[in-house]
């Protein structure tokens, strides 16, 4: 009889134990193997090959699936690996053990766990993530054959926008929006006194402009043109009125 599994690292084996079957020209032969296992072994495939001259033209073998059982090895596995803030999220305690764990604890190191992160079972579940849910989360599993525990380090990264970005901006300078504010008045002071200048100009050009007509227009008015009842007549003394003046003047000396 021959072993095919022999070969295992650590493997011992047994000298086959012959025994004879009492009234009977026969003998019971037995062998038997000793493996040192580890959780790598578990569902390994052993097979017994049988040898003998009467099992012409071939051997007769028997296998059988190895099963090795073995505590947890904890691991947390997240939903994604990029947990944005106001999105769903869960976490996932892996434990790779055989038999399955039968409990899993979940907890927060250095506090307790958010007042939204619901257990259940294997898995931790967020409804909506925010900032404050960072830190490092533990899940430990116990099989009854042993424990583990795995941690994971969750890290929220913020959803930023225009509106946002500023906020976060004026919020982290108290200066900017009372600089902004004082840059823009100082644009609308300068363009009022650009404004204010400007109608001042006018004013003065304009003043200058009707002084200038005012002048001119008495200068030229012809005299005796106030009392004269209608404008033939004004133009009549005014034509005649210099003339008419002295003929006044010449009648009275």
């Amino acid at each position: 009889m021959t072993d095919s599994s022999a070969k295992h690292p650590g493997a011992q084996g047994r000298p086959d134990v012959v025994e004879p079957v009492p009234d009977d020209p026969t003998y019971n032969v037995s062998s038997e193997l000793t493996l040192e296992v580890s959780r790598s072994d578990d569902n390994a495939l052993i097979t017994c090959v049988v040898d003998h001259p009467s099992l012409a033209p071939g051997d007769k073998r028997s296998e059988r699936a190895l099963r090795v059982l073995y505590s947890p090895n904890a691991q947390i596995v997240p939903e994604s690996n990029l947990p944005r803030e106001g999105e769903k999220f869960h976490l996932k305690c892996s434990g790779n053990a055989n038999p399955e764990p039968t409990s899993y604890i979940w907890e927060k190191k250095d506090g307790e766990l958010p007042p939204m992160a619901k257990v259940d079972g294997a898995f931790l579940h967020f409804e909506r993530l925010n900032k404050s849910d960072n830190g490092v989360y533990l899940c430990l599993a116990d099989n009854d054959i042993g424990n583990s525990q795995g941690e994971y380090t969750l890290l929220v990264q913020a959803i930023y926008s225009s509106t946002s970005e500023d906020a976060a901006d004026n919020s982290a300078d108290p200066t900017a929006m009372s600089t902004s504010s004082g840059v823009d008045h100082a644009v609308i002071g300068g363009v009022v006194a650009v404004i204010v200048f400007i109608l001042l100009c006018l004013l003065i050009v304009l003043g200058r402009y009707l002084i200038r007509h005012k002048g001119t227009y008495l200068t030229h008015e012809a005299k005796g043109s106030d009392d004269a009842p209608d404008a033939d007549t004004a133009i009549i003394n005014a034509e005649g009125g210099h003339s008419g003046a002295e003929d006044k003047k010449e009648y009275f000396i």
